[in-house]
């Protein structure tokens, strides 16, 4: 089957190839066949080698004074009618003057002024066969990677403590073009009470989040996302009535992805009235609803934990855990969520090894009928609310998560340590993000082939592989004991599965102490003043009469 072709030149008496060269290179791992014409190629010449080759796809590019572009546009523009190129599809490059003055044409299929990314790029290749208004707007998050990858799909939170605030705000940052997906952060009187609005607390309304009291009200933030690239919205899950909040979700802004903690948003941690092990059980269930659905799942247990500073094995863990219920209860998409920075004293080369390790352990259990996309985002606690200094942070964490060639990059708003976002702070965090994103997709480099990073990720996973046989062994006359809601819940009761900010009490009885040590997270033993593995940290627990 014949490949497209890409023709490429920059034109009239304009030598600047960097940015076409660039163009043609994205073409070429698009899967199109390219030819350069070159530098300053007059326009009969470019015309010539159209007749002889034949392109899908004509580049121009022209990056001198805009007073001088007009009448090579014009020419362009005026052979083009004729009827032997009414096939071919045209695009244009230049500087955001020059492009205005391409656009007044309205000819060109697609013009990049400087001021678009390199996803804008690589989509318009992509969709080169659609009509105009169908590209860069697919209304799943699924197809949306799809359409995007290697670049990645980013994502950013958005709640406002003012609905209208919120309603307003969406439209804005869905003008700016500069994100995929929008989630919805409501404030926890809707997460919790939104069926049961009678046991509201008024102090509390805004807290956290964006007061949402009607359906209408969900659908008037969906109706406000239709403009600039037409972002998706999803929402976080209820913590009480999760399966009317799911049903919510799914018919008032089309949920793209769902969140289900498993161990979470419960009596642990206060964010709802249920016992862990009707938690864990619901969480069963809500995974299933929404496979059955297609609706992509994700479940965030590794950073859960370690935001309560567990060990980095528990992160690794919890990984597997999360992928293996999401699997074993008919998700069909998962979504892995990658917290990076978290603890965040982590360094990080240890950083980076914690989360291959969760990668690398996950993936196992991927295969045609359960397809795994990594989302990575900076950690909750690592920006400074020194904002500057916070920015640079972001831009750090960016290119460190980028390494593991993410599908999301959830963007953490730079602002995020000293207010709630507002339309502005996600549309500049956006661009520093994809400022550090446009030179490293089609790079090279890989941080991650370092042996040091290399050494630590398989010993993670062989530790997480002792720990999940442990559990394995422990409960053997359980069926499946990763996917058993008792198991879970039991092992959080006992401590093999723990971390040091559970509050411990007569249901939790933990003991697990942690440190940083040489920019790790590890288990660590007072009485043997030293870091434990997996092995001693049982021993512990069964001297304790834990287990």
């Amino acid at each position: 089957m014949r490949k497209k072709v890409v023709l490429g030149s920059s034109i009239g008496n304009c030598v600047h190839v960097a940015g076409i060269i660039h163009f043609l290179q994205i073409a070429e791992n698009e899967g199109y066949d390219t030819v350069f014409l070159g530098p300053a190629v007059p326009i009969d010449e470019i015309f010539a080698k159209i007749k002889e080759l034949k392109p899908d796809l004509v580049a121009l590019s022209y990056r001198l004074t805009a007073e001088n572009c007009d009448k090579l546009i014009k020419e362009v523009v005026d052979t083009a009618e004729s009827k032997e190129y009414e096939n071919i599809k045209w695009c244009f490059g230049g500087t955001s003057p020059v492009a205005k003055v391409a656009m007044k044409f309205n000819f060109f299929d697609y013009i990049s002024d400087g001021l678009d990314d390199v996803d804008d790029s690589i989509a318009f290749l992509k969709n080169i066969d659609k009509k105009s208004d169908e590209k860069n707007h697919a209304q799943n998050i699924i197809d949306r990677i799809n359409e995007k990858y290697p670049y990645p799909v980013l994502r950013h939170h958005f709640g406002l403590p003012s609905y209208k605030d919120t309603l307003d705000g969406i439209k804005i940052i869905a003008e700016s073009k500069v994100l995929d997906v929008i989630s919805i952060g409501p404030d926890q009187n809707t997460q919790q009470y939104f069926f049961k609005q009678e046991k509201m607390d008024k102090n509390h309304d805004g807290a956290g989040g964006v007061p949402l009291r009607t359906k209408e009200e969900f659908v008037a933030l969906k109706e406000a996302s239709q403009f600039g690239n037409k972002p998706i919205l999803r929402c976080y899950s209820g913590t009480d009535d999760v399966f009317k909040f799911a049903e919510l979700l799914k018919n008032t802004i089309d949920n793209a992805w769902c969140a289900v903690p498993l161990c979470w948003y419960n009596e642990i941690d206060k964010r709802g009235t249920r016992t862990i092990e009707v938690s864990i059980k619901e969480a069963f269930e809500l995974i299933k609803w929404h496979g059955d659905r297609n609706i992509p799942v994700e479940i965030n247990e590794p950073h859960h934990w370690a935001l309560r500073d567990a060990h980095d094995v528990i992160s690794v863990v919890t990984a597997y855990l999360s992928a293996y219920n999401a699997k074993k209860y008919g998700a069909k998409d998962y979504i892995a969520q990658y917290m990076f920075n978290t603890p965040n004293t982590l360094s990080f080369s240890m950083d980076l090894s914690r989360v291959l390790a969760m990668i690398e352990i996950s993936e196992t259990l991927q295969d045609e009928k359960f397809k795994i996309y990594r989302e990575v985002r900076a950690g909750l606690n690592f920006l400074s609310s020194d904002l500057d200094v916070a920015k640079g942070q972001l831009a750090a964490t960016t290119f460190l998560a980028s390494s593991v060639k993410p599908h999301i990059i959830h963007v953490v708003g730079f602002n995020e340590a000293e207010h709630a976002a507002t339309p502005e702070n996600i549309i500049e965090s956006c661009k520093i993000v994809r400022g550090v994103i446009r030179n490293l997709v089609n790079d090279s480099i890989d941080i991650t082939d370092n042996q040091i990073i290399q050494n630590r990720k398989t010993q993670l996973i062989n530790e997480a592989n002792y720990l999940l046989n442990f559990i394995c062994n422990y409960y053997e006359g359980y069926n499946d004991p990763l996917s058993n809601d008792f198991v879970i819940s039991d092992c959080i009761k006992r401590g093999i599965l723990d971390a040091p900010h559970i509050l411990k009490n007569e249901k939790f009885k933990g003991i697990l102490d942690t440190r940083i040590i040489d920019g790790k997270c590890v288990a660590y033993s007072k009485e043997l003043s030293r870091e434990i593995n997996e092995q001693e940290r049982m021993k512990i627990l069964k001297k304790a009469g834990n287990i």
